[in-house]
């Protein structure tokens, strides 16, 4: 405890020598005294007071109390028996640490007052004591006043600069965190939906090799070309991270689900006006995902797409002739629905699941840039 208290005292912002003089300064006073009884008692205050001041910095709740008015006693008691008032410079010092404000507020006062009591009483009611001690009673009275709210607000700021600091590397940790699970949902999607292109076109190849042995080196040149370009989207995206465009999108889906023997009604000619590339590119994403479960789980023949914008808001609608069926526990843990709703929050979308006849998916997003309804079709 003793050496918490002397690294607390060292880290407290006013010099050790400053604290040495102000230990032993009670003592000049005490010893002018000619009676022995006077210096006895006075000794024993001042160590007492030393003592309980060093174990109030280590008390919690009621106790603060209980050490501080013990304190104040002392301080009190002093001043009157040896115009000592020093004492009220550790005190103001200590209830400046204090934490809780409201027992800040109620010590910092009630120490106010008997020391502007005790120093008017005992000091300036004798005149040439008055004059002997002005200077040092003034800079006490003026460290009693100021000096607990200087060490309260710094040791506040102190404090928050720490919440600060911790919250910025949480927020740092979880940055880190989100921006790998989207590089994991960014390469899923885009490998995912490649493979499962390279894989049926593969396996059409197969079947058609003895069949159609023409059409199956079309396909295997389409397996070729799907490998490249699965290839160069990873390059760019580990190098730039770039966007995907929705357009682009469009035509990789037509040419999976053609694969897949889905049949597909889609956007003819995509329209949109004024929408950020990072709009584009979440709602590429969530396409790209939703045409996978489709292929891989929902047995769907048919598959159909609408992308409108309006005055307020974008909207997808992806809607096939499966059976909607939830992947069991552990597969593509991470993916699917849930990460579908993880992008679009990033935009403030929303996502919409609808089993009726089949499974349709709304998505909407707002408007990046509100335009003119005469501008709108």
């Amino acid at each position: 405890m003793f050496k918490r208290y002397l690294e607390f005292q060292r880290n407290s912002g006013i010099s050790p020598y400053i604290w040495f003089i102000l230990y032993i300064l009670p003592f000049y006073f005490i010893f002018q005294s000619s009676s022995m009884i006077v210096m006895i008692s006075g000794t024993i205050l001042t160590i007492l007071f030393f003592v309980f001041y060093q174990i109030a910095f280590f008390s919690k709740g009621w106790l603060v109390y209980l050490w501080t008015f013990i304190l104040i006693g002392i301080s009190t008691a002093s001043t009157s028996l040896f115009s000592y008032v020093y004492f009220a410079f550790f005190l103001a010092h200590y209830i400046g640490n204090i934490k809780e404000r409201r027992t800040f507020l109620i010590l910092y006062f009630a120490h106010l007052i008997t020391t502007t009591l005790s120093i008017n009483i005992t000091i300036v009611q004798e005149e040439a004591l008055f004059i002997k001690q002005f200077p040092f009673v003034i800079i006490i009275w003026i460290s009693v006043i100021l000096l607990p709210f200087n060490i309260h607000n710094k040791m506040e700021r102190g404090q928050l600069e720490e919440k600060l600091e911790d919250a910025n590397k949480r927020i740092s940790e979880l940055g880190k965190l989100e921006e790998r699970q989207r590089i994991a949902r960014d390469l899923h999607d885009t490998l995912g939906q490649k493979l499962s292109l390279i894989g049926l076109k593969s396996d059409l190849a197969g079947k058609l090799i003895n069949k159609d042995p023409e059409r199956a080196k079309g396909e295997l040149k389409d397996v070729q070309q799907t490998a490249r370009t699965a290839l160069n989207e990873v390059r760019k995206m580990v190098s730039s991270m770039r966007g995907i465009r929705l357009e682009d999108e469009l035509i990789t889906i037509t040419k999976i689900l053609k694969a897949a023997e889905i049949d597909f009604d889609g956007v003819k000619e995509l329209d949109l006006k004024n929408v950020s590339l990072l709009t584009e590119n979440i709602l590429s994403m969530c396409l790209k995902e939703a045409v996978t479960n489709i292929i891989r789980h929902s047995g769907a023949t048919e598959c159909r797409l609408t992308i409108d914008q309006s005055w307020k808001e974008i909207t997808m609608v992806i809607k096939d002739n499966g059976v909607f069926r939830i992947p069991a526990e552990g597969e593509r843990k991470g993916h699917g629905l849930r990460g579908m709703r993880e992008r679009l929050e990033f935009i403030n979308g929303d996502l919409k699941l609808v089993k009726n006849e089949g499974t349709t998916l709304i998505i909407s997003v707002p408007n990046d840039v509100k335009q003119e309804q005469g501008e709108m079709i």
